[in-house]
């Protein structure tokens, strides 16, 4: 969509709706309110929320997803950032002396 904002999508909702990718967003929204029983049968894809399937499609459509890579290319670019951080920020706090004497 970022390529090409004035492709033309089909409305996973009412197929004879053709939008501009850049107001597609939009559209899902005002077609889902629009829409409720048909919404209803829907899911949405949890790797980017413009994929509209029918429910009993969703976990076909996880496996083949094109925006999966993105979200799973993410997750661990984070995580190496976090455990890089935390070598690089080491704590350098010591426990102060302590004046007990447990033997006495």
């Amino acid at each position: 969509d970022l390529l090409d904002p004035e492709r033309l999508i089909q409305c996973p909702l009412v197929k004879h709706h053709w939008i501009r990718a850049r107001r597609f967003p939009y559209h899902l929204v005002k077609c889902k309110e629009s829409n409720p029983e048909i919404a209803k049968k829907l899911a949405t894809c949890p790797f980017n929320a413009r994929h509209l399937v029918p429910q009993a499609d969703l976990s076909k459509h996880i496996m083949k997803c094109n925006d999966k890579a993105f979200v799973e290319q993410d997750v661990v670019s984070r995580s190496s950032e976090s455990s890089q951080e935390q070598l690089n920020n080491g704590s350098t706090w010591q426990a102060p002396p302590s004046a007990e004497d447990w033997e006495t």
